[in-house]
């Protein structure tokens, strides 16, 4: 096992610097053109270092120091740990997305619909293959309707305005991952996601409460929840 830990450690080090780059890129706020050179120096940024700054200036650019990296490298080694198939591969891709999105999500409050559907669609890609190379193209009907349940609850959140627009997409492409697994595994994902985001949500009140400051629904990123409940069903199940 430690060989398999050490190898996956290793993979989610090396993708970390195209990660960072897609995080500042997409980590802006809504409205704003997105980042595709520092604003800084103007040097154009496809790969950072683990420092986070920009190579040509060394202003501060997206995520801090070491963090993408340290989350990368968890979820590979999570990854390595629920690896029992080629849906590996779908596990894999949504994981490493799902780092970029989460960092994005904590930073601006926004689930940006390039990765969300790049995401879905590779993820999708990845699992009809599983799903032909296992000779199970049935579970891809299973896939589907995990898909549609999962994301239109959350369409029924963003309408009710309790969640972001970028929430229900995201959930289309996790509930479709998930329902490879069954659906336990994508209806507790859902719930331990909720239940996650319930529990940050209440730590922040009680702080802004401390402090005398409001708490609007927006100041929760569901998505990295979202994200992280998917991980617990997977190893769960």
């Amino acid at each position: 096992m430690v060989p398999v830990v050490a190898v996956a450690v290793l993979v989610g080090l090396l993708v970390a610097p195209p990660l960072r780059g897609l995080i500042a890129y997409f980590a802006v706020p809504e409205g704003e053109p997105w980042c595709d050179a520092c604003p800084l120096c103007g040097r154009a940024v496809r790969l950072l270092p683990p420092t986070g700054r920009c190579p040509g200036c060394r202003g501060r650019l997206g995520a801090g120091a070491g963090t993408v990296e340290a989350v990368a490298a968890a979820v590979a080694v999570a990854v390595a740990y629920a690896a029992d198939g080629p849906q590996t591969m779908a596990l894999g891709w949504a994981g490493a997305l799902g780092v970029a999105l989460g960092f994005v999500d904590a930073r601006v409050r926004r689930l940006p619909h390039l990765l969300n559907l790049a995401l879905l669609a590779g993820v999708a890609v990845l699992l009809a293959a599983a799903a032909l190379a296992e000779g199970r193209p049935g579970v891809l009907v299973r896939c589907l309707l995990a898909a549609l349940t999962v994301g239109m609850l959350l369409e029924l959140a963003v309408w009710a305005k309790a969640l972001g627009p970028g929430d229900s997409p995201l959930g289309f492409a996790l509930g479709g991952l998930l329902g490879w697994y069954g659906w336990p595994v994508a209806l507790g994902g859902l719930f331990a996601a909720m239940v996650l985001a319930g529990l940050w949500a209440t730590l922040l009140v009680v702080a802004a409460l401390a402090r005398r400051r409001e708490v609007r629904g927006r100041d929760v990123p569901v998505g990295p929840f979202l994200l992280l409940g998917a991980l617990i069903a997977v190893l769960a199940g």
